[in-house]
C-alpha cells in the first residue's frame, strides 16, 4: 500500500501535488497593494436663532498624526468668521478617512456680547447619520472625540 502525504498525495504523485497547490497559491494570493482607507462624508452644520457673529473651527482633512496635529492644529482646522443669520445655516462637508478621531465644529461669539441661551447650535453627521448635537449661549462644540 503506498504512503499518502499531507495532501493526500502519494509517491510521485506526491512531487506533482506539491507543484501545483505552490502553483494554486501564488495565484490564489496577489500581492498586497496599498489601498487607499475607506473614507467618510462629515457635514458640519451651524445654527443661530437670532444674526450673531461668530468664528466657526472645523476639521477639514485627517492630519497625518497626532503629532502634526499637536504641531499646528489650525493647519488642519480652518475658521469661518461671519454673521449668522436665523434660517440661513452655514453647512461645509469635508471627507475624511477617520472622523471618529477627526470630525469636529467648533462655534463661538469669541468673547463679544452675551447672546440668549441656546442661541448657537452645532451638528456633526457622517454619512448622513446625526451623530452629534450641541448648543449653548457662546458657543458650542461638535464632536465624537473630547478635546
Amino acid at each position: 500500500m503506498a504512503t499518502r502525504d499531507a495532501l493526500g498525495c502519494s509517491g510521485i504523485v506526491s512531487a506533482m501535488c506539491a507543484v501545483a497547490l505552490g502553483a494554486a497559491l501564488s495565484v490564489a494570493a496577489p500581492a498586497q497593494a496599498e489601498e487607499s482607507p475607506a473614507v467618510h462624508r462629515v457635514t458640519y452644520t451651524v445654527t443661530a436663532e437670532q444674526p450673531t457673529t461668530v468664528g466657526i473651527y472645523f476639521r477639514e482633512v485627517d492630519p497625518p498624526s497626532w503629532a502634526d496635529y499637536s504641531h499646528n492644529p489650525y493647519e488642519f482646522s480652518p475658521k469661518d468668521d461671519l454673521t449668522l443669520e436665523p434660517g440661513k445655516p452655514w453647512i461645509r462637508e469635508a471627507t475624511l478617512a477617520d472622523p471618529m478621531r477627526w470630525a469636529m465644529v467648533a462655534v463661538s461669539t469669541g468673547g463679544l456680547a452675551p447672546q440668549n441661551a441656546g442661541s448657537l447650535r452645532c451638528e456633526l453627521a457622517i454619512d448622513g447619520i446625526v451623530v452629534d448635537r450641541a448648543a449653548g449661549p457662546k458657543g458650542a462644540l461638535c464632536s465624537l472625540r473630547n478635546w
